[in-house]
């Protein structure tokens, strides 16, 4: 096996200086956020993870007041409001997934339940996703399923060249969302669970419900699903854009981007995105705290795989491919 983390010292007590207000955190599946050497009051203030109590209620706040007030507002200011607000919330199931705000799973799930982002139903993203979180396996096709890397390259020239195409900004923000969505759905129609069948069917009445609603505030079920939740898609596909690449050192896998605040905002500053696998259990709010307090040991860590924002990124592989298609080493 790839060198891992475990092998590679990461997750030892080195990850922090002694003294530092950042836990060791190993559990992927649990949510500490009480800071080393708190007690008392303050300890019982930073359990409750207020700041995603207030998460929940501005995004969920903005989205039905923004639809709500579609015919005051217009299309012009209530689409981009909405497009953000749905790719925050695709944000926000992201931080549920990971046991926050609460340690109730089944609890933080009823947060994320209603498909405003529409494409995934909340538990297909989620197995999906803490699958993802094996890190001796990121990147590698077939075991990491939010890998952009093939094994083999498909047999026709128009199939390369669309895969080519899709590690280029341009094709990743306008295909991207397809293809990704179509590999979901063909993948859960092969599956042929019964599992699969009763997430989706919920998923999809849940859905027409929400586009009957819609409808009535005057958003056609067409439009929003075209002109607002696919371009909320692809914005959150900024963020995955170069998240991960493939070489031997588990750690260097990851990407820290230090992107502007309004990404950071957007993106609950997964843009440190090592500092997230390390502590997959670390809330949003302190994602950015953990990596200013160690920027240097964070750095060292991945060898190199820093970034200076996603504008500069996309512009950058705007017709270059930012990865290859097939995995080096796969």
């Amino acid at each position: 096996m790839y060198c891992s983390l475990q092998h590679a010292g990461l997750h030892s007590g080195r990850l922090y200086r002694e003294g530092s207000a950042i836990p060791d955190l190993r559990d992927g599946d649990t949510a500490p956020s009480v800071p080393a050497g708190q007690s008392g009051a303050r300890a019982w203030l930073a359990r409750l993870e207020l700041p995603t109590w207030l998460l929940i209620a501005v995004i969920y706040g903005g989205w039905f007041g923004t639809a709500a007030l579609w015919r005051q507002l217009g299309p012009w200011l209530a689409t981009p409001l909405l497009i953000v607000f749905t790719s925050w919330y695709m944000s926000l199931q992201h931080e549920l997934i990971h046991g926050h705000p609460t340690r109730h799973g089944w609890l933080n799930a009823w947060f994320g339940l209603l498909p405003l982002a529409v494409w995934y139903p909340y538990a297909v993203y989620r197995d999906s996703h803490l699958a993802h979180h094996h890190d001796e396996s990121l990147t590698l096709p077939g075991v990491d399923p939010e890998t952009y890397y093939h094994a083999t390259l498909p047999a026709g020239a128009l199939a390369r060249s669309l895969l080519r195409w899709r590690n280029t900004a341009a094709g990743r923000l306008l295909l991207g969302p397809a293809l990704g969505w179509l590999a979901t759905l063909r993948a859960a129609v092969r599956s042929g669970q019964r599992q699969q069948l009763l997430v989706w069917s919920s998923h999809l009445l849940l859905l027409g419900l929400l586009l009957l609603w819609l409808r009535q505030h005057g958003i056609a079920p067409g439009y929003y699903l075209l002109c607002i939740a696919y371009p909320a898609l692809a914005l959150a596909m900024v963020r995955s854009f170069y998240e991960h690449r493939a070489v031997p050192d588990a750690a260097a896998r990851s990407v820290l981007n230090e992107a502007a605040w309004p990404w950071r905002l957007l993106f609950l500053n997964l843009n440190y995105h090592l500092v997230h696998h390390l502590h997959p259990g670390l809330p949003w709010y302190r994602l950015r705290q953990a990596y200013l307090a160690e920027r240097q040991h964070y750095q060292q860590l991945s060898g190199g795989f820093v970034e200076q924002g996603y504008l500069p990124l996309l512009w950058r592989h705007r017709r270059r491919p930012v990865i290859d298609t097939l995995h080096p080493f796969a």
